[in-house]
């Protein structure tokens, strides 16, 4: 065999509705090397859909991350039947109806609050923006990156002033979403309409299948942080002074804010506006936009999700690739998230960012993508 057919090896098995294409590639650049792993894509049915999907060798990824539970599950089925009937969690509803119309409040104030105070108000969405994007999800929940504790620190502070759950419980919920995305076992299975993936997964008890799987990840990793586990066990008063407290004191006492102004905006209308950036992720990011990487899922690329939330829209990428400190292929574009986190690396504070390399990005581009990707 020639040596340029090598470069690429390809074998096809056909049975019934399960396909393996194995392809030797190198699936990881880094600063200054790469590395080769194997690449495994399979299409097997999920749910009512035929979805592909893509995977690594656990081995790799284990020795890469220690961790890899945030890889699609293809064994998993839905139970056959109706699903169990929804319970509703009033508290929530109640509560979250509360806090939208405070919100509604928070914004009819604008106009009579002081530039520091509106300016403040951003602030604290973007620290808070960020307890999410480059804490939760790109170092505890896909473990992308390494960060020093002085950074897990801040970005424990910054999930705290968030409020979206503690980290564990954040990490451990979106590790189940990816291994089982868009299944019963998804916490916010966007195949159950717009609201539900956005905000209604919250107003009702988790599927069975969600609180089982769940129950079954590997969260050694987790456990063994000392500052996620203490921030678990003081996530309440650390969510009343960071989230509500602090944001609102400070107008007040600082530059003789109202209190009122200081309370329904920094506070309330930013805690609002940073929760419904998260959920657009779950909800337009898996409904709405091109898939130029794999048409065959769900998640799609959308830029507008990402500009709001901090370079979380490019969600076809994202679950074509969970392991991309970037979750996107154009670096810093709309993703304030990926410079933070270079940003620290030149500080010293983070290190050993995942990416995945150019040539792999491109094979994947033409074997499963949309086409989209000529376009633009």
């Amino acid at each position: 065999m020639p040596a340029h057919m090598l470069q690429e090896e390809v074998s096809l098995h056909v049975r019934n509705d399960l396909f393996d294409i194995s392809v030797i590639l190198a699936a990881k650049e880094f600063s200054s090397a790469s590395i080769t792993t194997t690449v495994t894509s399979r299409v097997t049915k999920n749910g009512n859909a035929v979805v592909e999907k893509n995977l690594l060798h656990h081995d790799d990824v284990a020795a890469e991350r220690g961790m890899v539970d945030d890889l699609f599950d293809e064994t998993y089925r839905e139970k056959e039947g109706p699903r169990p009937p929804l319970q509703y969690v009033w508290r929530n509803i109640i509560l979250m109806s509360l806090l939208h119309l405070g919100a509604i409040i928070g914004l009819m104030l604008i106009p009579s609050a002081k530039i520091q105070t509106l300016a403040w108000a951003i602030l604290c969405f973007m620290v808070s923006a960020l307890g999410i994007t480059a804490g939760c999800h790109r170092l505890w929940s896909h473990r992308s990156y390494k960060a020093t504790l002085p950074l897990r620190i801040f970005l424990t502070i910054a999930n705290s002033m968030a409020f979206q759950n503690d980290i564990y419980e954040w990490a451990r919920d979106h590790r189940v979403h990816h291994k089982f995305s868009e299944t019963d076992a998804d916490p916010h299975n966007a195949m159950r309409g717009f609201f539900f993936s956005h905000i209604g997964w919250l107003l009702v008890r988790k599927h069975p299948d969600v609180i089982e799987k769940g129950q079954k990840l590997d969260l050694s990793d987790l456990k063994a942080d000392k500052v996620v586990m203490f921030q678990r066990r003081y996530y309440k008063p650390s969510v009343v002074l960071l989230c509500f407290t602090l944001p609102a004191v400070v107008p007040w006492y600082f530059w003789d804010e109202s209190i009122i102004i200081s309370f329904f905006i920094p506070a309330i209308l930013r805690y609002t506006l940073g929760l419904n950036a998260t959920w657009l992720v779950n909800s337009a990011a898996h409904m709405f936009g091109n898939r130029p990487y794999d048409q065959n899922i769900n998640p799609r690329e959308n830029p507008l999700v990402s500009v709001g939330a901090l370079g979380e829209g490019f969600h076809n990428y994202h679950h074509t690739f969970p392991y991309d400190y970037s979750t996107s292929e154009y670096g810093w574009r709309f993703n304030l998230t990926t410079a933070f986190i270079d940003l620290m690396c030149l500080l010293g504070l983070a290190s050993d960012r995942k990416r995945v390399s150019k040539e792999v990005i491109l094979a994947r581009k033409m074997r499963t993508g949309d086409g989209s990707h000529k376009s633009g």
